[in-house]
């Protein structure tokens, strides 16, 4: 069964605009599936397969002669011989949304573009299943704590309660899973094929790795440290490497979209703040596989609960965005010298949005003390806060700060 995606009128959109569009997303979140669905008059391609890969590497020009516009090509940058020949078809024929491209290692897809497709290909990020797209909800804007938000999303009410909410934490995001019924055995043959997969065709075609077992230790300490400031040295010593080896390593995990660098809220006028990144592993699916959390009960029972949940918010608000079509959302966190620290903070013009994520169902004022830290940034104002949590109802917690159920983001 197809769930319909909210990021299929950003498609439609932006291939009325573009000649090209290009996809990108980690592996299985459902993009050739939603471009299969989306445009099933076109021609698909995958270069996933050796023999067409070999096809479109050693001969281009015949490749698009048997394989003509309109087309999706998937997994595009295992073949990057083909992007100047799509660049001189573009520009031949202006016509829009002829190539559909999409890649699972966006490192190495971006810079094609950037070198072959400037200006010619319009960029989209997907990532996996929302709560929003699972429980049918069509309201598709951005997330934000507005009251004009609120009172939207408000009018659908969604069918998530605590139980679900934790199956779907655990269960993770990825469609294949959620088509059909399955059961804690699938969901582990699932996550052991997936990372499998992962490595044998994005890390090796990227990284070489000599000692895989340490590659692997260090995903689970990236797993293990989701919601957490970046340390490169902590996981330096947990994997028994260098830290330019991690670092170089992190990179790839980001490209492949399967974590996400926080980037600090810094203004250079105050100089108590942090610059240190947050981490966020971006499906905690996979990253209760990793860390071995077998079922939902351990997972709400042990000592990292707090910081998957946090992460789980962050991707739900981030699909948001990248689900509207914004490839670099306004999307911080705060921490200043004095450990004062926001857990996200949206963006807005001259507005600064706070938000706190707490597994809680009842916060107090005490956890949204850290705002007061934003009200004095210079040319800034503090615009309404929230605490999103397991509350089962929108109520106000203090001034301009709501306590927000998480399955209203």
């Amino acid at each position: 069964m197809y769930i319909h995606r909210h990021i299929e009128p950003v498609v439609a959109r932006i291939s009325k605009r573009k000649p090209v569009l290009v996809l990108t997303g980690a592996r299985q979140v459902g993009k050739s599936t939603m471009l299969k669905e989306v445009y099933k008059d076109i021609n698909y391609v995958t270069l996933n397969r050796p023999l067409v890969r070999e096809s479109a590497k050693e001969n281009p020009s015949l490749f698009f002669d048997m394989n003509k516009p309109p087309i999706v090509v998937d997994e595009i940058q295992k073949a990057a011989e083909l992007f100047d020949y799509i660049k001189d078809i573009v520009d031949d024929d202006k016509t829009k949304g002829q190539f559909y491209l999409t890649g699972s290692q966006s490192l190495k897809l971006m810079e094609n573009v950037s070198d072959s497709l400037a200006g010619r290909a319009g960029i989209i990020k997907m990532l996996g299943l929302s709560m929003r797209e699972l429980d049918a909800i069509a309201y598709r804007q951005p997330f934000s704590p507005t009251a004009e938000h609120m009172n939207e999303r408000g009018k659908e009410n969604g069918n998530f309660d605590y139980s679900k909410i934790v199956s779907f934490i655990h269960k993770g995001s990825f469609p294949e899973l959620h088509e059909t019924e399955s059961d804690l055995h699938d969901w582990s043959d699932y996550y052991s094929s997936y990372f499998q997969t992962y490595i044998e065709k994005d890390i090796k075609d990227i990284l070489n790795i000599q000692n895989e077992s340490a590659f692997i230790k260090f995903v689970k300490a990236t797993a293990s440290l989701t919601g957490e400031m970046l340390n490169y040295s902590t996981l330096a010593e947990i994997c028994g490497k260098d830290v330019k080896t991690v670092q170089s390593w992190m990179s790839v995990l980001e490209s492949s979209g399967l974590v996400y660098l926080l980037e600090p809220y810094y203004n250079n006028l105050n100089k108590r703040m942090i610059k240190t990144p947050k981490l966020h592993f971006l499906d905690t699916g996979l990253a209760c596989w990793l860390l071995g959390w077998n079922t939902p009960d351990q997972l709400t029972s042990g000592a990292m609960w707090g910081h998957i949940f946090e992460s789980f918010v962050f991707a739900e608000i981030l699909k948001s965005y990248y689900n509207d079509g914004v490839v670099k959302p306004p999307l911080y966190y705060y921490r200043d010298t004095d450990k004062n620290e926001i857990d996200l903070v949206i963006a807005d013009g001259d507005d600064l949005y706070p938000i706190e994520i707490k597994t809680t169902s009842d916060p107090t004022k005490s956890v949204v003390k850290a705002f007061r830290c934003i009200e004095h940034i210079p040319g800034k104002k503090i615009g309404t806060g929230a605490v999103v949590c397991l509350a089962k109802e929108r109520l106000p917690l203090v001034d301009d700060v709501w306590i927000l159920p998480v399955q209203m983001i």
